[in-house]
């Protein structure tokens, strides 16, 4: 990070019956990454798809009965950088999950190594999960614009699992090429 942080900061009012509707306004801030000031209160680090999601949510909030909501922008006169490690500890967080995953991953791998379990089918099964955690560390690394100390390690533990499955897929070669 480079220099002070602007932000985007979203304060919201919505009815707290149905809690569907609360859940849904949480679950799309936390995908964007947003981090919550107090409760209702959230903001971002400033840029443009950010604004652009915030104006639509900002939106429907309006657009809900009894909702009402303010988009922001604000620079921090002071706790600024209370801010940037809030937002990059919730970046660090999800690395930290991230990183679970993989070794999960490379356990599974393991496993099916142990076991000789060299078929196209668990080859492919891996092949699809290895995708889904490709695109995990894409939605994450997006988020992470304050340069969260998690990144490193979560993306040295996703070439490990590029590695593995390399290793494991050369496996399953060999037992089709040696097979009767």
């Amino acid at each position: 990070m480079n220099g002070p942080v602007t932000w985007l900061v979203l304060a919201y009012r919505i009815p707290s019956e149905p809690s569907r509707l609360r859940a849904g306004i949480w679950r799309r801030l936390k995908a964007l990454g947003a981090i919550y000031v107090q409760n209702s209160v959230a903001a971002l680090p400033a840029d443009p798809a950010a604004e652009r999601a915030l104006r639509t949510l900002r939106a429907e909030i309006t657009q809900m009965d009894g909702g009402s909501a303010q988009l922001l922008t604000a620079d921090a006169l002071a706790g600024g950088a209370d801010l940037v490690s809030a937002y990059n500890a919730a970046r660090d967080d999800e690395y930290e999950e991230f990183a679970d995953r993989c070794r999960d991953f490379l356990a599974e791998i393991e496993r099916e190594t142990a076991a000789c379990h060299f078929t196209y089918g668990e080859l492919e099964e891996n092949d699809e999960d290895l995708k889904k955690l490709r695109g995990w560390f894409e939605k994450v690394a997006a988020r992470d614009r304050l340069g969260a100390a998690g990144r490193e390690a979560a993306e040295k533990g996703l070439e490990d699992c590029g590695r593995a499955l390399d290793g494991f897929a050369d496996a399953v070669y060999t037992a089709d090429t040696d097979a009767p």
